[in-house]
This record gives C-alpha cells, sequence and structure tokens, in this order.
C-alpha cells in the first residue's frame, strides 16, 4: 500500500463501520493499544505518518472467509533520525455488512536499522 498518509487513511475510512476498533501492535494492553471509532482509528493511522512519512505496506497477501480477513505485509518506514525499520507482520479482520469492524495488527518485533553512515 503505497500513497500519502491522507489519501489512504481517508480510502481506509470508506471501509470501515463507524464503530469500528483499531488494535495496535504495542501498547501497554492485552491487545495493545485500542482506538475505538472512526476518528480515533483515524487519529491512530495519522500518527503512523508523523513517526514514518515513507511508511509503506508491501508484498501484501489476503484472504477473506465470512466474516473474517487477513492481510499479510511487509512493513518499511523511516524515522525523522534516518533509522528504519522493516518487518512482516498481519492484520486479523472482523467484518459486519462488508466494512472493517475489527482490525486487530500484529507484527514482527525487530529492533530499528540504524541510519546508515
Amino acid at each position: 500500500m503505497r500513497g500519502t498518509g491522507t489519501t489512504l487513511m481517508r480510502s481506509w475510512r470508506s471501509f470501515m463501520t463507524d464503530d469500528c476498533v483499531f488494535e495496535a501492535s504495542a501498547g501497554a494492553d492485552i491487545c495493545g493499544s485500542r482506538f475505538a471509532g472512526r476518528e480515533a482509528v483515524r487519529a491512530s493511522f495519522a500518527e503512523v505518518w508523523e513517526v514514518f512519512p515513507d511508511a509503506h505496506w508491501g508484498g501484501a497477501r489476503h484472504f477473506v472467509h465470512g466474516d473474517r480477513g487477513v492481510s499479510e505485509w511487509t512493513f518499511t518506514g523511516t524515522r525523522a533520525d534516518g533509522s528504519r525499520v522493516e518487518v512482516h507482520g498481519c492484520d486479523l479482520f472482523t467484518f459486519r455488512d462488508g466494512k472493517i469492524l475489527l482490525k486487530n495488527s500484529y507484527r514482527k518485533n525487530r529492533p530499528l536499522i540504524p541510519k546508515a553512515i
């Protein structure tokens, strides 16, 4: 998935229910950080592009069965200090009426790659 953060967030929001929930791969809770409702989910997505302006999800593979779906991907991004991340991850989805009700995200826990000198 490539594009500007604003364009992608607008696109994602059109596929999510009004009462959608995003459970991030990191956070203090057992489910990671939990964001409920379109505005909270939008804000959490926006933060990704603040931290990683070149955020990219590549090599995606998807499948859907009934009201559940899976997306596997490789996330890459560069922070302002030049350090990078490159990790495999997946999203587990629950759908309602053809839209995303729950996006539950998982990714490998890998250290940042230092900026090349």
